[in-house]
């Protein structure tokens, strides 16, 4: 399946990155004007906010993207390995703002305290106008999503409530992951403030390398979560939000299924996650093998949001090897 993006969420997008991008420029330059690791520092969390906002509008674009020869799964994965470059990237600069403000607790630098107040103020309120903008996006997208309502309702009311609950929720956790980036950037524009306002009434020098500092570990901490979430996807985990033994329960319960086995299911991206198993089949059920694939895959889809799944059906248990983890009954 093809997933479309909303146009309205994409012109969100564009306007947080150029938005995002002025910002970042301003507090380059400023934090050079003004002598302030912590602004400099918060220019870091702002290229931060200026990749995942990029990153979370190219995987909507690229998800529209058909699967071709090369890549049959199309191109969703290209978000994990930008998340993992991304994180180590920060990972670095986080270390740069720890040395930096190393050197400067030992030798403090004139800072131009009105102006980083200035430059800092401005950072915050674009923040807040970005998350404004990305927040502001549940609207638009069920306008624009009324036009493509036609091509489901054969599936039945509660079919479709489902299926578009979860296009939503995959959409929102897309939108929501960038506005708590813009979020936690405007939270570490209120520590430059809080700095610039010290070293303006009391000449205090030494709060803006801490200020950086505490920004460096905002930085490290996100930029951490980042490559475990990336290392996790690429390793073919359990995503976080399943449990093993929820699907297997689950799909046990479906009329036909005997036993399930050698159950695998991981993401290719955040958003995606894929499955596999084998199902022995109840011959005693008279369900139809077709049927009862029928049957899985529709409740994988409806309860899971697991929308590719490849199912073996078997009449027995298939003999154990490497791959194969066998039937509980043949343990």
């Amino acid at each position: 399946m093809i997933s479309h993006p909303s146009k309205s969420i994409e012109r969100r997008f564009l306007i947080s990155i150029a938005l995002t991008c002025f910002i970042l420029v301003v507090e380059v330059v400023g934090g050079w004007w003004t002598g302030s690791l912590a602004l400099l520092s918060d220019a870091a969390h702002v290229f931060l906010d200026i990749f995942a906002l990029g990153l979370s509008y190219f995987a909507l674009r690229l998800s529209s993207l058909p699967a071709d020869r090369d890549y049959t799964f199309g191109y969703h994965r290209f978000e994990v390995f930008a998340s993992l470059i991304n994180g180590i990237t920060l990972a670095l600069v986080s270390i740069g703002i720890f040395w930096e403000a190393y050197h400067r607790f030992y030798s403090p630098q004139p800072v131009k305290s009105v102006d980083l107040l200035a430059i800092a103020m401005l950072g915050l309120a674009v923040n807040l106008i970005v998350a404004f903008i990305l927040g502001g996006h549940h609207h638009d997208e069920h306008g624009d999503e009324q036009h493509d309502d036609h091509h489901s309702y054969h599936e039945g009311s509660d079919h479709k409530e489902r299926h578009d609950e979860h296009h939503h929720s995959a959409k929102d956790a897309n939108v929501q992951s960038a506005m708590y980036h813009v979020l936690g950037d405007a939270v570490s524009s209120l520590g430059v403030i809080a700095a610039a306002i010290i070293i303006w009434k009391t000449g205090w020098t030494m709060a803006d390398p801490l200020a950086g500092v505490l920004i460096g570990v905002i930085i490290i901490a996100g930029s951490g979560r980042v490559i475990k979430s990336s290392a996790h996807i690429m390793m073919e985990g359990t995503p976080a939000c399943f449990k093993l033994e929820d699907v297997e329960e689950n799909m046990r319960r479906s009329p036909g299924v005997a036993e399930v086995h050698d159950l695998h299911v991981w993401n290719l991206c955040s958003h995606h996650a894929l499955l596999s198993a084998h199902v022995v089949t109840d011959s005693k059920s008279g369900v139809p093998s077709q049927e009862i694939m029928m049957n899985l895959k529709t409740r994988l889809k409806n309860e899971f949001g697991i929308e590719h799944s490849t199912l073996q059906m078997e009449p027995e248990c298939c003999e154990k090897d490497a791959v194969c983890k066998g039937c509980k009954s043949s343990l």
